[in-house]
């Protein structure tokens, strides 16, 4: 059984709520705690009993209020590129998981901690979380996939705009270019990420894999999206649950999918 410092896990009816709980540091990321979201997320790719991940921060302020600065200050040119090449792969895990994971933000999602938002499948913020990139500020830029993911989900200017400045944006205005998908009150916040994720849940789950992989694939230069595409139909063309979800449909009844 992996043992936690820095994360709280808990699994109910399938779906595991992770919570990066630092409260006295405002839930910031240090090196341990990268690890931690790794091997987390490794239990979500190799447990079959979960079927999504929920992820958010302890407390009421802070999702991720970013990176532990005590630790940055000591890297290098040298142990700097292994320090962000590290932190993307972690990020890359979820981004890349075959499960649904949803940011619930609740509170300051900064630096680190809006990179690891916007890792997530799809983000639901309350009103009171504000998004930012301000490592300018620290003479650096994002190294967790930010300068790829932001870019991604608000467009080239915008990007720009955020990181250069280091300028923190409210929930409101993270819906309106795209960063965050619903904001709610924070009371309704993981009611809003449960509503999400039932829906998700009750869908194929390879179905649901293979729009990862192929929402993903846009933006690969390596990967020819269409052809994964087609690829992916097919496969799902040959599974079981493609046998259920259209014997379901054509005797009026739900669908029973197992995954297969």
């Amino acid at each position: 059984m992996v043992q936690y410092n820095n994360l709280l896990l808990e699994n109910k009816g399938g779906i595991l709520f992770i919570t990066v709980n630092r409260p006295n540091k405002m839930n910031a990321l240090n090196i341990e705690t990268v690890k931690e979201i790794n091997n987390a997320m490794q239990e979500v790719y190799d447990d079959p009993e979960v079927r999504g991940v929920i992820l958010t921060g302890s407390g009421e302020k802070a999702f991720v209020a970013g990176a532990d600065i005590a630790e940055i200050a000591e890297l290098n040119e040298v142990n700097g590129r292994r320090f962000a090449e590290r932190g993307q792969e972690v990020f890359s895990m979820i981004e890349e998981s075959p499960k649904p994971v949803i940011a619930a933000v609740n509170g300051f999602a900064l630096g680190g901690g809006c990179e690891l938002a916007m890792a997530c499948h799809i983000r639901v913020a309350s009103e009171n979380a504000r998004f930012g990139q301000p490592e300018v500020n620290l003479g650096i830029i994002p190294g967790y996939g930010g300068t790829q993911r932001l870019t991604q989900l608000v467009g080239k200017g915008k990007a720009m705009e955020l990181m250069m400045t280091g300028d923190m944006i409210s929930a409101a205005e993270a819906k309106e270019v795209g960063l965050v998908n619903h904001v709610t009150t924070p009371e309704g916040l993981m009611d809003k990420c449960l509503e999400i994720m039932s829906k998700i849940a009750a869908k194929a789950p390879l179905a649901v894999g293979m729009i990862v992989d192929c929402v993903n694939a846009w933006y690969d230069k390596e990967e020819n999206g269409y052809q994964t595409e087609a690829n992916s139909f097919s496969r799902c063309c040959g599974s079981e649950d493609f046998k259920e979800g259209t014997s379901a449909f054509l005797e009026k009844r739900k669908p029973a999918f197992k995954g297969e």
